[in-house]
Formats: C-alpha cells, structure tokens, sequence
C-alpha cells in the first residue's frame, strides 16, 4: 500500500494567523526577509515562459478534468518562439539555481506536510536579495516546474514509454481513471493559479511604468507599493497551497478520496488572490491615468513650443497635429475615395476645417460649393490650397457603430481631405485645438501657411465673406479686403440670387426684405409695388427670410411666390447662408477690434442683425450697387408708414431721387423709442463684453442676445 503523505496545514484552520490584529505581525515576517541587493532586471521574459508551461498544462486529452480558460491555439503557437526572443536563456543561468531551490523547498514541505505559512516564510528566504516582482515571478516559476512535469507525464503516459514508466511509479493511472470525482479539484486549482498569474502580471506591470511620467512617490504609485508586499504573500500563499494539492495526488493511487472540502480551501483562496487582483488594477488604472496625464502635457506643451518654432516646411507640425503611427496613411482624399500620406500636402497652404460630427448641412453644403468653384481653375492664385478636416469627438462617450456610421456619412460628402479616422486625432491635439485655438462646437477654418505657421486662427468669417478670394486668408488679407469694402448692395447679398448682378447692372431698385409675419409681407410689397408705380421706379424685392430659417419660411416662400408678391431664394441654404454671412462680417470685424463707433460698415452689420432679432418685418433698399445716400433701412411699421405717406414726399423725390427722398423721409421721422435686440451664437469664442445700439450709441444689454430698449 502506498503511503501517504503529509498534508500541509488547512488552510481554514490557520486563518486565525491572519486576523486584522495578526495581520500586521504576518507581514513584519515577511518584511523581515527583505533584503534587496539592489540587483534590477526585467522578469517579464520569465513569467513569458511560466504562462506559456500553464497554457500548455491543460491536456488536451483530459479536457474533462481540466476546464481552462479559453487559451486559443494561436495565442499558444505565437508565445511559443518569442519567449526566446527577451532574451530568457540568459536570465535562466543567473535564475535557475535559485528556481530549483524553491522547487524543492515545495516539493519537500508539502510532501512531508507542515505550516503553510512556514514554508512561505522560508521561500522568502530563499528570494530575500530579489524585488517584489522577482519573487513572485521566481515562485512561480518553481511551481511551474513540478506543475508542469506534472502534466507532462499524464499527457503522455499513453503513448510515450518513458513517460509511461514514470506515471506507473506515480500511480497516476489510478487517478486519471478517476477524472470525473477530481474534476472539482482540478477546476479550484485552475482558477487559482490564473489568479495567482494575474496578481503576478500586475505587479511586474507596476515595475515597468514609465519613470519618466511616474515616479515611487506619486500617490498612486505609494498606495500601489504599500499593497504588493501583501499581494506577493499571498499569492506565494496559493502557490504553496496548489503544491500541496498536486503532491497529495502521488503515491495515493486508489487510496485517494477526492475532497469537496479541499477545493473549497483552493477556492477560498483564489476569492481572495482575485480581490487583492482588483485592487490591484484600480491602483494600475489610477497610475495610468496619470501617466496619460503628464504624457499629454507634454505632447500640449511640444505642440506649443512647435507652434512657435520657425520650420522650412509644414510636415513637422501636420505629423505632430495627426498622430501617423506605423507609416500608416492617415489621411483621406475625399476626390479619389483612397487613403493619402502627409506628403501631399508639403509646403502648400492647409486649411484645418475643425468641427464636431454634428455639422450643419447648410454649412457643408455651402462650403463644398465654394471648393468646387476653386477647383474649376486650379492655375488661378487663390486656387492654391488643401483643406483638410479635423473631427474633433468625445473621448469620454464610447465609440460605437452609429457614430462610426456618421463619421463616415460626412466624410464622404467632402471633396477635400479628412483625417482618415477621429481617434489620429491624440487628446493632446484636441486640447491645443480647445484651448489655443478655441474650438467649442462652432467650426473653425485654421489656416497654416506652408511652413505650418498659423495665419489665421480662423478663416471661416473670411470664407463666407468673400469665398477663395480672401486667399491666403490671412489676418493680413481680411484687412486689406475691408480697406476696400463700402456698404453696398454686393457686400450684403454677395451672390445669394444671380439676378442681383443683372438688377444692378440695369440700375434697377433693389429691396431686400425679411420677417416672417405673412400679413406684413403682404402689406409690405403691395405697397411698396404701389409706391415704385408712382415713382415711376423698377423696383425689384427679393425676400430673404430670418437666419436659421425654418417651417415658416418654407411656407412664406410658397405663398410669396403663389400671390406673386416678389421674388424668393427657394433653397433656404441660401437663407441661411445670406443671414451667417452677416453674422461672419460682425465676427470677422469684432476680430479687427471695430466697433460701431469708429466703423461705418460695423454699423449697418449690427442694424441688420438687429433688424433679424426683431419680430417684425424690415426692408432695406439700393440703387444698382448703393453708395452715399443710395441706400434705405427700415424697420416693418416706419418702412409702410413711409410708403403709406407718399404723397407728403413725392415732391422730393422728383427733384433728388427716389432713396435721397425716401432716407430724409425716414430720418425725420425717427422714433427715439426702440428696443433692438442682437442674436448671436453663444459659441463662437469670440463674443466681446460690450456692443453699443446700432441707433442710439448707448451700449445693449447682454443676456442670451444684445438689446437696446429705451422704453
């Protein structure tokens, strides 16, 4: 008969060793053996190895004792060579000895039985010159020694005569043919050493954090050291315990009773190995966040610092800007529908055209018409440039298949290049593009000159202004370009309606009007088409709406055009875009430091717009292109009471003109009384403290919007 071994102490029995008021002198044991001598070299080379000896443990011929993990055969066949590529041969000289001792310190004491927590003690001995990460991987190797001879001889018993003659000798026979009442045993002792295995991956993972983003004394890095001495024990702990169980089963042959006792024991420990294991993690995440943290910082402050550096080309600064990892083709030519390097966009003048994945159709839309009229002519001078856009996401929501979806719908209606993929975009670039630049929903039109110097840090105002030809769009330029504005008839309506130009070429009277009353505008145009008849005038009225025209509109352009009351824009983009450009000349002046106070043209902007953030109807009327005393505002009720008052003024008009009669009608008739309100976005990051009243000079109020009231 065979004898039967000692077994080690329960597990249970000792842990009254580890009440909260022992628990302190437990690890004073353990401390007590630490003595490192200041050796320090990577173990991950080894615990490769160790991995790789319990992956391949599970045999497959007795998948019913065994349930592993899902350990996929690739992930076996890729381990199987690169364990040799750390470099691990020559570890294993310097190692082996000591592997072998706590080999043997295992086998010995768990053969002839003894206190669990003894032998733990004396294999800290053994590893007291190693790093808390060495020792753990060291036990554990010496574990994956007999563990590994263990199973090496059961799976090949049957086919193999050497192994057949060891496995004689070790009854194993005996227990195999017994695999269902082990089954229990097999299964605690699986999840305990994949919870030991972790703990261990934890902890060399710890040693292998950057220095350079974290350091010893972070708190996260202190919290983390405090806990590994006791996460080292106790995986050591489950390590003794698992010899133990693997020794009971030699020499026991049919003697051997499988105990559910014995893994519950097994269990009870790897419940706690897998707590310490989630502690350990939160601690992991925790100093990884603040790695990424000061990894971002620097990647920000190298953004800075490369922002303000001369360089002979934009390449450095558009590699920087997005991320190319692994000579990826990070870009996308919206023109052939394939991927494209930085290189296509060497030395010549970038448009970042930044937004989030919500961008207004209008907008796009308008801003692919203005691309493709450029492309027309790629010789022409303001022809000599690449846009490129920059989607800016929310890392804190997860990136999912409707959004993926979106991204990919916008990038495909844009004829210019895009980032090939949001995440190119590193959370350093999107914080510059915050912080610096001052993204915040509203897209911007960063403009890089081609040494990827900023000239405009933001060019959309100049683009719905005066489309290509603000190129190159710089500060510069924007200026240049207002010296020659006036306030006339091309800079209000740009070519929102091609029949502008021919009306004013004919010297044609032309009536913008807005609002979105039906009652007024058919008050409104039936006087004034009355009003032209008796002046004897072509006057020519188109209805441009409200901004951000909606239903309403819509509906109003119907019945306009079914009464025949004037002309319409009948694609409300146009609407809209006749309204942002407005807003874009208030934006781009404000940018120039002009007021209404000390701009003529700031004036008449704020007028318009007050004009829109009204409830009522308004009109605003040229001759040909306008000029000096050329052109008349007016609000809904002044500009019919006017018209309505014809008659008192039309002795003027025959001797100076329709719009000179018409201003000294208006300006006579002021009424001092007004409340005008200036709706802007709130979003644009540029929405100075103080606007004066367009009327009055007095400065508005400012609550969501601008407002003058002097009732």
């Amino acid at each position: 008969m065979a004898v039967v071994p000692h077994r080690m102490s329960n597990p249970r029995t000792d842990r009254h060793l580890f009440s909260s008021s022992d628990d302190n002198l437990m690890m004073k044991q353990v401390q007590a053996t630490h003595a490192p001598d200041g050796r320090d070299f990577s173990v991950k080379p080894l615990l490769h190895v160790v991995e790789d000896i319990f992956n391949r443990a599970a045999p497959t011929g007795l998948a019913t004792i065994v349930q592993q993990p899902a350990v996929h055969q690739a992930q076996i066949d890729a381990m199987d060579d690169k364990v040799l590529e750390y470099g691990v041969n020559e570890m294993l000289e310097l190692l082996s000895y000591t592997i072998n001792k706590i080999s043997c310190e295992l086998s010995c004491k768990c053969a002839t039985g003894g206190d669990a927590h003894a032998t733990t003690l004396a294999i800290f001995q053994l590893v007291s010159s190693y790093s808390w990460d060495a020792k753990i991987v060291l036990a554990l190797a010496a574990f994956a020694v007999n563990y590994g001879e263990f199973w090496l001889v059961a799976q090949l018993y049957l086919t193999n005569p050497l192994a057949k003659a060891v496995a004689l000798l070790k009854q194993l026979p005996d227990i195999l043919e017994r695999a269902d009442s082990l089954r229990p045993k097999f299964e605690a002792l699986n999840i305990l050493i994949r919870a030991s295995l972790d703990v261990a991956k934890c902890i060399v993972e710890f040693k292998e954090l950057p220095s350079q983003y974290i350091s010893p004394d972070t708190p996260e890095m202190l919290t983390a050291t405090a806990h590994i001495p006791t996460a080292v024990y106790w995986t050591i702990r489950s390590i003794v315990a698992c010899s133990s169980q693997i020794i009971g089963l030699i020499g026991m042959g049919h003697e051997y009773i499988a105990s559910t006792t014995e893994a519950w024991e097994l269990s009870s420990l790897a419940h706690k190995v897998k707590s310490i294991h989630e502690h350990l993690m939160r601690q992991l995440t925790l100093c990884y966040q603040h790695i990424d943290e000061r990894r971002h910082l620097e990647a920000y402050q190298t953004l800075i610092r490369l922002f303000e550096t001369n360089h002979i080309d934009n390449i450095k600064i558009l590699r920087a800007l997005i991320y190319a990892k692994d000579d990826q083709l990070p870009l996308y030519d919206g023109a052939t529908k394939r991927r494209a390097s930085l290189d296509v966009l060497r030395r010549k003048n970038v448009l970042l055209y930044i937004s989030d994945l919500e961008l207004p159709s209008e907008e796009l839309s308008m801003l692919e018409q203005m691309y493709s009229e450029a492309r027309q002519s790629p010789s022409r001078t303001e022809s000599q440039y690449e846009v490129v856009w920059l989607p800016v996401v929310d890392r804190s929501t997860p990136w999912n298949d409707a959004k993926q979806k979106q991204f990919e719908n916008l990038q495909s209606m844009m004829p210019w290049y895009s980032v090939y993929h949001p995440s190119l975009l590193d959370p350093a670039v999107i914080r510059y593009i915050k912080e610096v630049w001052h993204f915040n929903k509203k897209p911007l039109l960063v403009v890089l000159d081609p040494q990827g110097k900023v000239v405009n840090p933001n060019a959309i105002h100049m683009m719905w202004i005066w489309g290509s030809t603000a190129f190159p769009f710089t500060s510069l330029r924007e200026e240049a370009l207002w010296k020659e504005e006036s306030w006339r008839i091309e800079l209000l309506a740009d070519a929102i309606d091609p029949q502008i130009i021919n009306w004013i070429q004919q010297g044609k009277y032309i009536c913008l009007y807005g609002g979105e009353d039906i009652e007024w505008i058919r008050k409104f145009t039936i006087t004034a088409d009355a009003v032209a008849r008796a002046a004897n005038i072509q006057l020519m009225m188109l209805y441009v709406g409200k901004s951000n025209p909606r239903e309403k509109v819509r509906k109003n352009n119907v019945i306009i055009q079914t009464e025949n009351l004037s002309h319409v824009l009948q694609d409300l983009t146009l609407i809209w875009f006749f309204w942002v450009r407005l807003e874009s000349m208030w934006h781009s002046k404000v940018q120039h430091n002009r007021t209404v106070e000390n701009d003529p043209i700031m004036q008449e902007i704020v007028t318009m717009l007050s004009f829109d953030g009204s409830d009522q109807g308004w009109a605003v009327i040229s001759k040909g292109s306008g000029g000096e005393n050329q052109i008349a505002k007016a609000k809904g009720a002044d500009i019919i009471k006017s018209f309505e008052d014809f008659q008192s003024w039309r002795h003027i008009v025959d001797e100076r003109g329709f719009l000179p009669a018409l201003n000294d009608y208006l300006h006579g008739h002021h009424n001092p009384h007004h409340c005008n309100r200036l709706i802007l976005p709130g979003s644009t990051g540029s929405i100075p403290e103080k606007v004066v009243c367009a009327e009055c000079s007095r400065p508005m109020e400012k609550f969501i919007m601008y407002r003058c009231c002097t009732d």
